[in-house]
């Protein structure tokens, strides 16, 4: 039953990211510095992970921690890329509405699938590819509006640089999302002390 809410807390969540910083914007624009919302939520992030290792490391059976400068720097890349996509999404909510987000907001499966191929070597079956392929045409094809007899001055529904900025953050994502799911899967470290490494 927990895992429901969770993923439940996590579907709200993810849903509600748009629609808020949207309404965060005045007249199309911040008035505050939008970097310092990435920066605040990984540093909450890496306290709530620094608390839960201090509880694992006062348990009777210390987590493993590799410390050595060869491990530790490898999560500096998923790092630098989380940073570079947690900004790309307030700049992709400047040219696209909340609801256009959310829809591309599904090429992160479709790049996260390919991806898992490529670089994980995972195989994924033919209905796995016929699924990743609906995927892109129903969000591509989403954002393609009708004229009706008006003249068109752009075949999409928002301005290019949104959809540019859209594809960014999507293929950001999912890099960083397999990186760092081969890292954590690389060793058997504690959860949290992976955790406070890629938030640090």
């Amino acid at each position: 039953m927990q895992w429901y809410l969770v993923a439940a807390l996590l579907t709200v969540l993810t849903s509600s990211q748009g629609v808020l910083t949207t309404l965060s914007q005045s007249n199309g624009k911040y008035k505050y510095d939008y970097a310092t919302i990435p920066f605040l939520a990984e540093f909450l992030k890496l306290s709530v992970s620094s608390f839960f290792l201090w509880k694992e490391c006062q348990s009777s059976s210390p987590p493993r921690m590799t410390k050595e400068w060869r491990s530790v720097r490898l999560y500096l890349v998923p790092s630098v890329i989380y940073l570079i996509h947690n900004n790309v999404q307030f700049a992709t909510l400047t040219y696209v509405d909340p609801s256009t987000y959310q829809i591309m907001g599904n090429l992160k499966i479709v790049t996260t699938g390919i991806l898992f191929r490529l670089v994980l070597k995972r195989k994924l079956s033919n209905l796995q590819w016929m699924a990743i392929v609906l995927l892109a045409v129903g969000t591509t094809t989403s954002q393609v509006k009708g004229c009706g007899d008006a003249p068109c001055d752009s075949l999409f529904s928002a301005p290019v640089q949104g959809y540019m900025l859209g594809v960014l953050s999507a293929c950001l994502s999912a890099l960083a999302g397999v990186y760092t799911e081969y890292l954590m899967k690389k060793n058997n470290d504690s959860l949290y002390w992976q955790n406070v490494q890629l938030y640090t």
